[in-house]
């Protein structure tokens, strides 16, 4: 096909951003809707790009060293981006090109004020905007003004901002190509920025208009502060004129901008009138419905009448999880209950949904669980909200900020219960359990999955995914065993009535904190303690201690059995695995590698442990913590004792804690049992792709993970695999790691965080829930990844969220700070079981603590204090 230079904007649409870029194809898709004003121009497009590019090899070499470049290093990457620049500009234009955009011009009209602008390939993509990386000149006048700064505009693929955006991003420099989009210019009474949704609590019926006088340049700028107009429903619902004292005005005939200041009496004008609100967000609707998104739409307004010079997707809403209807919805997070609000990928979120006991919508990589009905009942929004007010706060002052709204969610009678049915105050509680039901659901859920390790091995190709859609209703009745829910809610009343009463009795807060220290029976806490003793193991070895300390590779247990001593660490770290090896951070996601995959993971660990404790720690701190929980019930009795009807308030503070003590270490198992199944269904499922990997069907074994479980069957079914599925699913996982997930989204696509409603918290500090009582001082480790820990003793853990992947560290530190969780989320329970201060579900712990920093944690009362 012969290249294209020029094309008019009247010839493009969306679908051609390789040969116009982002803006050029989003312009040319504007242009052709109905009632849309778009200045005329054209594109100079890519072909055009390209050519000028072979013209200089000096770019490749450049690139080359580009690519190379430590991506910390902003002198280099200034360096290189500033030569590369200078290099494109100075490259002329060959005579036919530079022909043919003056030939493009002409119908603009010769000395015409243009406005030429930037339009890269990679730029107002819907997983990225690349808003302002690359360059934009306004009030260009004549054909060798044009020429020069369409020049400028290929080599501003290269400012130091588009380089480093493009390496944030995952981009390589040599994809991307620039073409550049000559407009007739506007002189606009007024211009500014259109977002068809709240772009700060992402409603999608709320608009907003920021407005200012003169060229748009000035909002874009920061220069000045525009007038902001909210529209819902054909209305404008609020209002902000802002004093506006400078606008940014075309400079006269000769070409460029200036600054003016905007006499006094006219700074607190609108720059729109209502009426003129409600009409560009009438036309930014249109726009949105062409395009299928929510969109930031660049307008100016001349002689009342709106021109819109630029449509870009909004890259930071939160998606709406999809429900087939148009009802309103309200979904809560499943990420901020299983502590793992990472994107997870397509076949982690889709067997998820497979095995779990409610039906759950995924949205940017997440899980939600739709609460609409619980909230529409009066008995279940009770009791939502009851849970969600003990376990995390902010979710339930969420779901309150909703139900405020009485329009969203109407709340319905009650169902009458008709003759025969349960009469007011309902059946009577249940007794409490017997304890020995532990064992016999333990003994059950190993049963279970030995059967599952058993019969999945003869299985394949499509068998496979039939026997595993067996097994996940197997998985279910396990997981939903009656027995089993009354077990963990023993555990979790007790420690319940226990906070409430003892607070009532004896004014103490959290006792029951110290009662469950080194409470028997806990999974996950095990674990933690049992990577101790494998350090003391190691410890005697200095040969192994060494080479554990320059191990790159997965491969390292059997290097290990040539050292001297070699063989009892190999096996003490095998022993380990064996036992917990399916475990990991981020573990709901099957997706995620296990230990089992990857021990290298555990390595820093164990030598934290090797330099950080003694030997015996694990077996002298779970006595210690045994002893402290004793010592705290002989008190706590003691006390009772002496109140008015002591003794029946010590006898049931007794009831309590034994109850608590023989239950509460249950709470974990099921999870492990999950897990445990995942791992059974993750080596078959690798296995299986090996198999297509083999018959040519997939790249490589890993692009199951970035199909369903159902689409997988599907591929397995008919041997055949869609390539370009799995590389959109690669490139929306990986944008999907810049989206926060809301604790709680509404069906408009308002996110909502939740805030406690607290006023005893000193002056700067920063709060959160208090899950484990105590208070300690020192010095914060902010740690994303386990595998990069690196602990000394007294350190307090700062992370986003901690699931029981996350356990191993806990015996090695002194306190806890999370992002995310609840009083009974794994890390809660595992810090009360270790006796560690921790407060949890504090916003932005892990960017407002620094690294290294001293910080107080009061996990009594719920919030940190940053340390000079």
């Amino acid at each position: 096909m012969s290249e294209q230079y020029v094309l008019d904007l009247q010839e493009v649409d969306e679908k051609q951003v390789a040969l116009v870029g982002g803006k050029g194809a989003h312009l040319g898709g504007l242009s052709r809707i109905e009632g849309i004003r778009v200045p005329g121009g054209f594109c100079v497009t890519t072909d055009a790009f390209r050519r000028i590019m072979a013209g200089a090899p000096s770019v490749d070499d450049r690139l080359d060293q580009l690519s190379r470049v430590d991506p910390d290093d902003r002198e280099a990457i200034r360096t290189l981006s500033a030569q590369l620049r200078l290099t494109i500009e100075e490259i002329a234009i060959p005579g036919d090109l530079a022909a043919a955009i003056t030939r493009a011009l002409a119908p603009l009209g010769e000395q015409a004020a243009c406005a030429v602008r930037s339009s890269a390939t990679a730029e107002d993509l819907p997983t990225a905007s690349f808003a302002g990386q690359q360059d934009t000149y306004l009030n260009v006048v004549g054909p060798a003004a044009v020429l020069r700064h369409v020049s400028r505009c290929w080599a501003s693929l290269f400012t130091e901002r588009a380089v480093t955006y493009r390496r944030q991003q995952g981009i390589d420099h040599r994809a991307v190509h620039m073409a550049v989009v000559v407009q007739q210019m506007v002189f606009p009474h007024a211009a500014g920025v259109l977002f068809t949704a709240d772009p700060v609590t992402g409603n999608r019926k709320v608009a907003v208009v920021d407005a200012g006088f003169g060229l748009g340049e000035a909002l874009v700028s920061g220069l000045v502060n525009p007038d902001s107009f909210k529209v819902r429903h054909g209305e404008v619902v609020a209002r902000t004129i802002a004093a506006k004292q400078r606008a940014v005005q075309p400079s006269g005939p000769g070409g460029g901008t200036r600054e003016v200041a905007i006499p006094p009496r006219r700074q607190e004008e609108p720059a729109l009138t209502d009426a003129q609100a409600v009409r560009l967000v009438r036309l930014g609707r249109r726009i949105e419905a062409h395009f299928g998104c929510p969109q930031d739409i660049e307008w100016c307004l001349a002689d009342d009448d709106f021109r819109i010079v630029q449509s870009r997707p909004i890259t930071t809403l939160f998606p709406i999880p999809a429900t087939g209807d148009r009802e309103n919805h309200v979904f809560v997070s499943v990420g901020h209950q299983q502590m793992m609000t990472d994107p997870m990928k397509p076949l982690g979120f889709s067997m998820w949904q497979l095995t779990a006991m409610v039906p759950m919508h995924e949205a940017g990589g997440r899980l939600f669980v739709d609460a609409t009905s619980n909230l529409a009942s009066p008995a279940g929004r009770a009791a939502l909200l009851g849970i969600t007010g003990r376990e995390d706060p902010r979710i339930r002052d969420a779901l309150e900020t909703v139900l405020d709204r009485e329009d969203f969610v109407p709340l319905l009678p009650e169902p009458d219960p008709g003759p025969g049915g349960p009469r007011a105050g309902g059946a009577s509680a249940p007794g409490e359990p017997d304890p020995a039901i532990v064992a016999e659901l333990i003994e059950r859920s190993r049963a279970s999955v030995a059967a599952l390790e058993r019969d999945i091995r003869t299985k394949s190709g499509p068998a496979l995914f039939d026997f595993l859609l067996g097994a996940f209703e197997e998985h279910k009745r396990v997981l939903g065993d009656p027995l089993s829910f009354r077990a963990i809610m023993a555990g979790m009343e007790a420690t319940w009535w226990l906070n409430d009463k003892l607070y009532e009795w004896l004014g103490e807060k959290n006792a029951a904190d110290t009662l469950t220290l080194s409470a028997p029976g806990n999974v996950t806490s095990e674990m933690g303690l049992a990577l101790l003793d494998v350090a003391d193991v190691i410890r005697s070895k200095p040969e192994v201690v060494a080479f554990l300390a320059g191990v790159g590779n997965d491969d390292f247990l059997d290097e290990l059995a040539k050292l001297p001593g070699g063989t009892e660490a190999r096996d003490a770290i095998e022993d380990y695995l064996d036992r917990y090896g399916m475990r990991c951070v981020g573990e709901i996601d099957i997706t995620r590698p296990r230990w089992h995959e990857r021990p290298t993971t555990l390595v820093p660990v164990i030598l934290d442990h090797v330099r950080n404790s003694e030997p015996g720690a694990a077996e002298r701190r779970f006595e210690q913590g045994r002893q402290k929980a004793r010592e705290k019930e002989r008190d706590v009795r003691s006390r009772l004792r002496a109140l008015p009807d002591g003794d029946w308030k010590a006898d049931a503070a007794k009831r309590m804690i034994d109850q608590v003590r023989a239950f509460i270490g249950y709470r974990e198992y099921p999870k492990y049992g999950i897990v445990s199944r995942y791992s059974v269904y993750k080596r078959a499922l690798l296995d299986e792709a090996g198999r297509l990997v083999r018959a040519g069907v997939l790249h490589e074994k890993e692009d199951i993970f970035y199909l369903t479980f159902h689409e997988l069957h599907d591929v397995a079914r008919s041997n055949q695999a869609d390539a370009q599925l799995i590389r959109q699913r690669k490139e929306a996982f990986r944008s999907y790691h810049a989206l926060t997930p809301p604790r709680v989204l509404t069906s408009d696509g308002e996110a909502i965080t939740g805030a406690y409603r607290r006023d005893d918290v000193p002056a700067g500090a920063l709060i959160g829930l208090p899950v484990s009582a105590g208070t300690v001082e020192g010095r914060a480790r902010v740690v994303l990844d386990m595998a990069d820990a690196d602990l000394e003793a007294g350190d307090i853990l700062v992370t986003a969220f901690t699931d029981p992947g996350w356990s191993p560290l806990f015996v090695g530190v002194a306190g806890l700070v999370t992002e995310v969780g609840g009083l009974m989320t794994h890390g809660a329970v595992i810090a009360r079981e270790y006796g560690l201060p921790a407060v949890v579900g504090v916003d932005q712990a892990t960017r407002l603590i620094r690294d290294g920093q001293r910080i107080r944690v009061h996990g009594t009362d719920g919030y940190v204090q940053l340390l000079p």
